[in-house]
């Protein structure tokens, strides 16, 4: 079964380097170029986990990261160039479940999106079982 993964960056240099290491990895992988269209994309898609960038034009990351967690528990990890103490607790306070500095090893990358995925999966199962 593959790994959904929603890419919620407008970098396109950005989405397109995730979707080379995480596609090979069986991971299905689906980009939104914008907060809003990230929104709606993980609404309708109901994803594994989403990697998000927090820096954006329009929407910015923190707000994508509320309006999804008003709606879903999907686990959220936040790629950033910036990585001050104040930054990781500002993600961690806005519903992100990971914060991780770029640049970031394709590696660590997948090993954390591997754990969110699984983590999420046993939480479902879980409930499920309730």
């Amino acid at each position: 079964m593959k790994t959904k993964v929603v890419v919620i960056d407008a970098d396109i240099e950005v989405t397109e380097q995730l979707n080379l290491v995480l596609k090979p990895e069986t991971y299905e992988v689906l980009n939104a170029k914008s907060g809003r269209m990230g929104v709606e994309l993980v609404r309708s898609q109901n994803p594994d986990v989403v990697v998000l960038n927090t820096f954006m034009p329009g929407i910015d990351g923190w707000k994508v990261c509320r309006e999804i967690r008003g709606f879903s528990q999907v686990p959220i990890l936040i790629l950033s160039a910036i990585s001050s103490p104040e930054l990781v607790a500002r993600a961690l306070d806005e519903g992100a479940d990971e914060i991780l500095p770029k640049p970031v090893t394709n590696n660590v990358l997948i090993a954390y999106i591997r754990r969110l995925a699984h983590r999420a999966r046993a939480e479902k199962e879980a409930a499920n079982s309730r």
